[in-house]
């Protein structure tokens, strides 16, 4: 589940491209969390008046992190390549992981995986973008982060999918300022059309799974599986959109998934 979840991540963010260029990052993330919080809602229909402040507290708290870490996602993949959204994003899982182990010599990970990261990010010895644009992915890695532990905390309060409903409806609401102010109230019904048949690749698919996987493992399982994520974003960011990872970067990308593979291994 959680490997389909990322495939389906990594395609939407892809097709997704053109489709924000044309509409805009904010309106068009917007409009992908409102069909996806409508559809589940309409599916699981959860009882509101039933939900205690703990719960609802969790669920504030999941979408706001939610709505974070996909506005800051959008925005990177449109200024960076994929596999180096995902590279530096994915730091945020990577902690989540290491935090889950308790020795200390394990902090060495992290490290090597932040040079795998600087490695991503450079080509023939040059910034693959600007400093400045690193401030989107660095920003869904700290959402991404506070996804997971939420996502495994909310899961336990909930029964089935009620929590995730409620999550997706409070990012809706979060990010209606800003897809309201970029997009003026015009939508055209084109934009509508993209972004409720994107919805579905990212986030409603990809949150649906990770809820489920999250009730099967740890958080810092979960965390470290997400290794791969980098390798399939590479991939599907040359085979989709042309954007190959050359020299060092197929270095950082392995450098990145090796560290996780070790704290697996010394979990």
């Amino acid at each position: 589940m959680a490997i389909a979840s990322m495939c389906s991540v990594q395609l939407g963010a892809a097709l997704s491209r053109p489709v924000t260029m044309q509409y805009g990052t904010l309106s068009t993330t917007w409009l992908r969390l409102c069909f996806a919080g409508l559809v589940l809602a309409i599916v699981v229909r959860p009882p509101l008046h039933t939900y205690s402040r703990q719960r609802w507290s969790a669920a504030f708290v999941l979408g706001s992190a939610m709505a974070g870490m996909t506005l800051c996602y959008f925005e990177a993949v449109q200024r960076v390549p994929l596999g180096l959204a995902v590279g530096i994003s994915f730091i945020g899982p990577l902690i989540v992981a290491t935090a889950g182990i308790r020795r200390f010599r394990m902090l060495v990970w992290p490290m090597v995986a932040m040079v795998g990261v600087v490695l991503i990010a450079r080509q023939d010895g040059l910034w693959t973008t600007s400093l400045t644009a690193l401030v989107f992915p660095a920003g869904a890695a700290l959402g991404w982060a506070a996804y997971i532990v939420m996502m495994k905390r909310v899961g336990t309060l909930f029964d089935g999918l009620q929590g995730l409903s409620m999550s997706l409806i409070v990012a809706a609401l979060v990010t209606t300022p800003f897809g309201l102010a970029q997009s003026g109230g015009h939508l055209p019904a084109a934009q509508l059309i993209d972004a409720a048949y994107l919805a579905v690749l990212v986030p409603l698919l990809p949150y649906v799974l990770e809820m489920l996987a999250l009730r099967r493992m740890t958080a810092s399982a979960f965390g470290i599986l997400m290794s791969i994520e980098p390798a399939i974003a590479a991939a599907i960011g040359f085979v989709v959109l042309g954007q190959p990872m050359l020299g060092l970067q197929n270095i950082g990308t392995l450098l990145v998934i090796s560290a996780s593979i070790a704290c697996c291994r010394q979990e």
